[in-house]
C-alpha cells in the first residue's frame, strides 16, 4: 500500500503505542457520517468535515458517546476553527449532557497529514491531549473506516514535533443503538422481507409521488413541444390534459379545507387521549409504589409497638 509523504511525516514510529484505551459508540460513527453526506449534498462535492467528540474519561480509558459539529474557515489554505461557535456549543452541550465532556475532534480523509497538525494544535488549546478520529468514506473494504489517533511529542531533526499515534479502539453499544444500527443495516441492505413497515409505507410514497411527477413533466412537454409546432396538435389529448387540470382546484376549496383540518384534529386529538393514558399509568405506577412504602413503613412502626 503506498503512503503519502506527508502522512507519513506526522506519523510517529511503528514501535509506539497509545497510551489510552477507547471506547466508540455507534452513534458517533452515524453522525459523522450523517455530517459528510449533508454536507456533500448541500454543496455538490465532497468535502471535509470537522466536529467534537464528546464522552466520558476514566482515568487512561475514554469512552465516546456523541458529538456535535465544527465550523471554521480556511484561512491561507488552513483551517482555523471558529472558538466562538465551539464555546456556544459547549455551554449548550453541558446543559444537557453535564456528565460529558469534550474528548477530543473528528474529520474525513485517509491518513493524517500537516493539516490535521494544524488543527490539532488548535484543539489542545481546550484539552491539553485530545484525540482524533478519522472517517474515510470512500473506501471500499468491509471493516468500519474508522481510525483513532493520539498525539506525541517527540525529536525530530532536534526540534520537538508534535505525531500521531495510531490507538486501538472498541465498539460500546447501548440498547437504543443496537435498535438504530440494526434498522440502518436493514434498509441499506435492501431487503424489502427484512425492512420495517414504516420503510416499505414511504417507500410506496415515494415511489407514487414519483411517477405522478414524471406524469406530469410528460404531458407539460407535450403540449410545450406542440405549442413550438414541433408535434401536430392533438384535440384529444388538449381536453384530456384540459379535465385534469380542472380536477386541481378541488383541492382548494371549502369542502375540501373543512374536511383536513377535521381529519388535522381528530389526529391532534388521538395524540392528546394517548398522552393522557400514558400520564394516568405512570400516575398508576406511582400511587401503587406509593402504598407499598406505606404499608412497609407502617408494618415496621406496628412490629417495633409489639417488641416495646
Amino acid at each position: 500500500m503506498e503512503v503519502d509523504e506527508s502522512s507519513a511525516n506526522v506519523m510517529a514510529s511503528s514501535g509506539a503505542t497509545g497510551s489510552v484505551s477507547v471506547l466508540l459508540h455507534p452513534l458517533v460513527v452515524m453522525n459523522i457520517s450523517e455530517h459528510w453526506t449533508r454536507v456533500r449534498s448541500q454543496a455538490g462535492v465532497a468535502q471535509q468535515v470537522i466536529g467534537a467528540l464528546i464522552g466520558n474519561q476514566k482515568g487512561r480509558s475514554l469512552e465516546i458517546m456523541n458529538s456535535f459539529e465544527l465550523v471554521f474557515n480556511i484561512i491561507e489554505g488552513k483551517c482555523v476553527i471558529d472558538r466562538e461557535y465551539y464555546n456556544t456549543k459547549e455551554e449548550q452541550f453541558k446543559q444537557v449532557f453535564s456528565e460529558m465532556d469534550f474528548l477530543g475532534w473528528y474529520t474525513t480523509g485517509e491518513l493524517p497529514n500537516e493539516n490535521d497538525i494544524h488543527v490539532h494544535k488548535q484543539i489542545c488549546e481546550i484539552n491539553e491531549s485530545p484525540v482524533i478520529l478519522k472517517l474515510n468514506p470512500f473506501t471500499r473494504n468491509s471493516d468500519l473506516p474508522v481510525a483513532m489517533y493520539e498525539s506525541v511529542i517527540d525529536l525530530v531533526n532536534g526540534e520537538a514535533t508534535m505525531l500521531f499515534v495510531e490507538l486501538s479502539y472498541t465498539l460500546a453499544t447501548e440498547e437504543a443503538e443496537r435498535i438504530g444500527v440494526d434498522h440502518v443495516a436493514r434498509m441499506a441492505s435492501g431487503d424489502l422481507s427484512e425492512s420495517s413497515q414504516v420503510a416499505e409505507q414511504l417507500q410506496a410514497q415515494h415511489n407514487a409521488v414519483k411517477m405522478l411527477a414524471n406524469r406530469v413533466r410528460l404531458i407539460l412537454d407535450y403540449i410545450q413541444a406542440m405549442k413550438r409546432g414541433e408535434v401536430p396538435k392533438s384535440h384529444e389529448v388538449l381536453r384530456e390534459a384540459k379535465s385534469l387540470t380542472h380536477r386541481l382546484p378541488v383541492l382548494s376549496s371549502n369542502m375540501f379545507q373543512q374536511e383536513y383540518y377535521t381529519q388535522y384534529n381528530d389526529v391532534l386529538l388521538q395524540t392528546y387521549l394517548a398522552s393522557i393514558t400514558k400520564a394516568c399509568h405512570d400516575l398508576h405506577q406511582f400511587v401503587n409504589k406509593f402504598n407499598v412504602l406505606c404499608d412497609r413503613q407502617g408494618m415496621g412502626r406496628r412490629m417495633r409497638g409489639l417488641f416495646f
